[in-house]
């Protein structure tokens, strides 16, 4: 699971800029770019996220966690 591209697909789903997700995290733009590149985030920025986005990323985390433990 690649966190920074599900965070980025949400983003654009939900018609929101990279610029309006800096203001709303709040951090400079080039920090979303690079969230968007990460594997993993800290539970604390990506609850932020998810609360401005207004996505439950924590679930999608879960469901692959489980998928990847039944293997």
């Amino acid at each position: 699971m690649n966190i920074g591209r599900n965070i980025r697909e949400v983003m654009k789903k939900k018609g929101m800029s990279v610029t309006q997700l800096s203001k709303e995290i709040p951090c400079e733009r080039t920090n979303v770019y690079n969230i968007f590149n990460r594997k993993d985030i800290s539970t604390k920025l990506l609850w932020r996220i998810s609360e401005v986005l207004d996505y439950n990323f924590f679930e999608d985390c879960s469901d692959e966690y489980i998928k990847k433990s039944r293997k």
